[in-house]
This record gives structure tokens, C-alpha cells and sequence, in this order.
């Protein structure tokens, strides 16, 4: 490694680090120079999130590699490379297990990384992240020094600063940790992460931040198994209100004699069986968030009742006449048209639009794209922990499978498969797999319901003869760039090679068509 290749390497991240470049394309062209500067099979930049690796950006990586989550304490040598303060590499013959075993992209055979070496990135002198190298020839690194790696590095370390979002975390770490750890003790439940790169999810992401910062009271709607409760634990999450418990209940789940003693509590002798004084969840939620999951399912008389305590901020236990004041915002989600159920009369108009304020639809995973290849990801790595695999994942025609459904039972039904899938596989096997690949077969989707949710629709010539040629034209162009950058993930240097364009000139081009850079 000479001076002058280490120098071309990193001069054009030293250029970026005073442009303004949308975090995605700050992260890929930092991994794409490091490959430049180290040829590898695969590359990878991962964040580090408590006990947790979050990929940011993966280059010779699956795409699902994208949506796991790495468990520290789970892969031997992300802890290695963490508790190192400079480059490291592992011998081709070690012993420990490799977290990207089958991962590398466009092989279906169960290849091994046999060379892998890396970095720790430091912020503040706060350890960030890991930069990640893997080669399937096990003398790939042979010849490279371990220094060119750590210079690398430390220029690495002053690119992610340079992202907003990572100097943002970076200034507020302590603050965000601890305002999460009391939402997590509050909620008693695990913190989770919307996980998507679609425009899709990237619009609900823009709403939720936004609605987020205001007490709007938010009706979700979707259909089964989009993520609703996830949504509201965002919304909250983003709110000034995060440091307060979120307190949910499922108004289908009850008894509708159940439903108000659950709501507004009860005294002591309120009805049979009510032995002692008991909180509702609207006092429970008092300061935060209260989420009303299956709003639709409320009857009308607890529908008025609630109604006086969203106008008033009071309430009454069941079997008292003492008035309480809560301060609560209100999250409620349906998979019903409420609407409608208003025009046939089985549900109360002003409480639809006092529920209304702010409706969120979110997306069918459908509408998705290839983001049902980055939870898979998320879920894959989920079982694989839980089963005491060493790598599980998906062959090229189990994913062409994942994009191709229809998914009626959107985000839930993809877990559920995930882990049914993966369970029938490990019992196919006569001895335990190192690498566990599942195939299409093994996913067994139903073929009555598969559709192509990836691509438009083709545009037939025939529907730009009429009218204007000059919008004619553009309006394909804006369908055909548009297509292609959900296919490469708003990659636009990606999207440029198909297309057979140059870079500048697709930018120049979606500049005057109107599309986002």
C-alpha cells in the first residue's frame, strides 16, 4: 500500500466532508472508497446501538443484511473487534464465527468468509461503530497493512460525524439513553424499530416525526398487520411526552361490561368482584400516552363516555361520583372504515371526529417494495439467534418469492412465516447446518395470491399516443426514474448504470421532471 494509492483513496471523502449529501449516499461512497483502497468481497458500517450492531450501510452484503440486528454478545468477533482500539484481523483458520457466513450478495451457494478484518470508529473518543471487511479467498488481507485500515478509519469516523443525524446522536447519547430506558420500564415492553427504505415508510417516518412534536389526538388506520401499535410507540417516542409511560389497551380483547372498569377504573364494591379501588389506564397514562388499539370495536355508550373525558380531561371511576383529572394525548388504531360506520349509525360522528384530528394510514407491506427484504432480514436474524444458528438466510429465489407476494397479512404474516419457515428448514436437516439457507420452497407462499408488488405496471405505447408527445414523454421518464430508484433504494449512482446514464446528467434530468435528489 503506497503513499499516493492511500492519498487517492481518500481524497474525494475528504471533498465530501464539506458537501451536503443525503445520509445513505454519505455512507455508500465511504464504503465504496474503502473497497477502492482494500478489494474485499464485502464491506459493511455498522452502528453501535447499547448491546446492539445496526448496519447502516452494507456493500457485497444481502440486502437483508440491512434489516438484522447484531447481538454483541452473540458474534465473538464484532465483540473482538469493539474491544480493540485499532484494526483487527482474524485468521483464516480462526474458530470463531463469522456474522456474514452466507450473507455475501448473488451466491446461493453455503460460501464461508474466510478472511475478515476490522475497525472500531470512535466519536468523542465514544466508541460509534465498526467498519467490517470480508474476502471468501482466505489470503485476500495477506498483503494489506493493517495501517492503511486505521487510517482509513479515522477519516471514516470524521465522515459520520459530519452526517447531522449521527452528530445529533452523537451530542444527545446520554439524554436519548435515558429517556429510553424510562420508556421501556414504563411500557414494560422491549424497544423496537421501524425498519424500511421505501418512500412509502419514509413518508409515514416524515408524519410520524411531525405529529409527534404536537398533542394531536392520532387515529392510525391500516389494514391487519401493518404495525399500528409500533406507529403509536413512535409517535410517542417522538413526542415531548417520551419520558411518560404509553399505556395500551386492545378494546376488542374485553368484554364490553369490562371495558369501562378498564378505561376510567373502579371503587371498591363497584360491581361483583370488585374487591378493592382500581386505576383505569386512563390515570395510568396520566403525563403520557394512552393508545386505544381496535378503536372501531368500542360501543356507543363507551364511545360517548369517552368523548366527555377527551373534551374535558375528567373522569369518574366506575361506581363514584369523584371527578379526576388526567392529562393524557390519545393514539387510537383501526382496521375499520369509520367513515362508514358513522353513515350506517354504529358509531357517534363527534367522536369519530374529535378521534380523527390527525389521521395516519399506514402503508400495506405491499405498497413496500423491497422493504419486506430488510425485515426479513430483521427476523431472520431474530430466529437465527433464538435457534443457536450460526447464519441463517434466504436464497436469491426465496427472496424473488418475499417480493412477489401479496402479503394480505402484511408485516405480522412475514414474521410468522419467517419463523415457521425457518423452524420446518433446521427439522429437514439430517445433522445441524452451519449456514441454514431457506428457498423458496421452504417459505411455501401461497401461489393463489402471489402478485408482482415491486414494479409499476408496464405502460403499453398505446397510452402515450394522444395527447401532448412533450408530457407524454416526460411522464414516462418520471415513471421509469422513479421505478428504478425504489429498485436500487434511492441508490441514484445505482439507478444511473441501468438507466445508461451519467450520474450528473439523471440528476439534471429528475431536477426538471420534478423528482426529489
Amino acid at each position: 500500500m503506497t503513499a499516493k494509492s492511500l492519498l487517492t483513496a481518500l481524497l474525494p471523502l475528504v471533498s465530501d466532508l464539506s458537501r451536503e449529501l443525503p445520509e445513505g449516499e454519505r455512507y455508500r461512497r465511504l464504503l465504496e472508497a474503502m473497497r477502492a483502497l482494500l478489494p474485499c468481497d464485502a464491506a459493511a458500517l455498522l452502528r453501535l446501538d447499547g448491546e446492539w450492531l445496526v448496519p447502516l450501510a452494507v456493500d457485497g452484503l444481502s440486502i437483508d443484511t440491512l434489516g438484522r440486528r447484531f447481538k454483541v454478545s452473540e458474534h465473538p468477533r464484532f465483540e473482538a473487534l469493539l474491544s480493540s482500539h485499532g484494526p483487527t484481523r482474524f485468521a483464516a483458520d480462526s474458530d470463531l464465527p463469522d456474522p456474514y457466513d452466507g450473507l455475501v450478495d448473488g451466491l446461493d451457494e453455503h460460501l464461508e468468509v474466510h478472511d475478515c478484518m476490522g475497525c472500531p470508529l470512535f466519536i468523542d473518543e465514544r466508541p460509534w461503530g465498526l467498519l467490517t471487511l470480508d474476502a471468501l479467498d482466505p489470503e485476500r488481507f495477506e498483503p494489506i497493512e493493517l495501517d492503511a485500515l486505521e487510517a482509513f478509519a479515522s477519516l471514516a469516523a470524521a465522515t459520520v460525524n459530519a452526517a447531522e443525524r449521527i452528530e445529533r446522536l452523537a451530542n444527545r447519547v446520554e439524554d436519548e439513553h435515558q429517556r429510553a430506558e424510562v420508556y421501556r420500564q414504563a411500557s414494560g415492553q422491549q424497544n423496537r424499530e421501524m425498519i424500511g427504505q421505501s418512500k412509502a415508510h419514509k413518508r409515514l417516518v416524515e408524519e410520524i416525526n411531525l405529529v409527534g412534536g404536537s398533542d394531536l389526538t392520532v387515529l392510525i388506520t391500516g389494514e391487519t398487520g401493518v404495525g399500528k401499535e409500533l406507529v403509536a410507540q413512535a409517535i410517542h417516542a417522538a413526542s415531548p411526552r417520551a419520558d411518560k409511560p404509553i399505556i395500551s389497551l386492545n378494546c376488542a380483547a374485553l368484554p364490553e361490561t369490562l371495558v369501562e372498569s378498564e378505561l376510567f377504573g373502579h371503587v371498591r364494591g363497584a360491581f361483583t368482584g370488585a374487591m378493592n379501588d382500581r386505576r383505569g389506564k386512563f390515570e395510568l397514562a396520566n403525563g403520557g400516552t394512552l393508545f386505544l388499539d381496535e378503536v372501531g370495536e368500542l360501543s356507543l355508550t363507551v364511545q360517548a363516555k369517552l368523548l366527555r373525558v377527551l373534551q374535558s380531561g375528567q373522569l369518574q371511576r366506575l361506581g363514584s361520583d369523584k371527578e379526576h383529572q388526567v392529562d393524557v394525548r390519545l393514539i387510537a388504531a383501526t382496521n375499520r372504515d369509520l367513515a362508514e360506520e358513522v353513515r350506517s349509525g354504529r358509531y357517534r360522528a363527534d367522536f369519530y371526529h374529535r378521534l380523527s384530528v390527525y389521521p395516519l394510514l399506514v402503508p400495506a407491506l405491499r405498497d413496500r417494495g423491497r422493504d419486506v427484504l430488510l425485515l426479513s432480514g430483521y427476523f431472520l436474524e431474530q430466529n437465527r439467534s433464538r435457534m443457536g444458528l450460526n447464519s441463517l438466510r434466504l436464497n436469491s429465489d426465496a427472496q424473488a418469492a418475499l417480493l412477489a407476494y401479496a402479503w394480505p397479512g402484511n408485516v405480522r404474516e412475514l414474521e410468522h412465516l419467517i419463523g415457521r419457515s425457518a423452524l420446518k428448514a433446521l427439522g429437514n436437516c439430517k445433522e445441524r447446518p452451519k449456514i441454514l439457507s431457506l428457498s423458496a420452497a421452504d417459505l411455501d407462499l401461497p401461489t393463489g395470491s402471489v402478485e408482482l408488488a415491486t414494479e409499476p405496471a408496464p405502460v403499453s405505447p398505446a397510452a402515450l399516443v394522444s395527447g401532448d408527445l412533450r408530457a407524454a414523454t416526460e411522464d414516462y421518464q418520471r415513471r421509469l426514474i422513479n421505478a428504478c430508484l425504489e429498485r436500487h433504494h434511492n441508490n441514484w449512482a445505482s439507478a444511473a448504470r441501468e438507466l445508461g446514464l451519467d450520474r450528473a446528467n439523471l440528476g439534471r434530468m429528475a431536477k426538471r421532471l420534478g423528482i426529489k435528489d
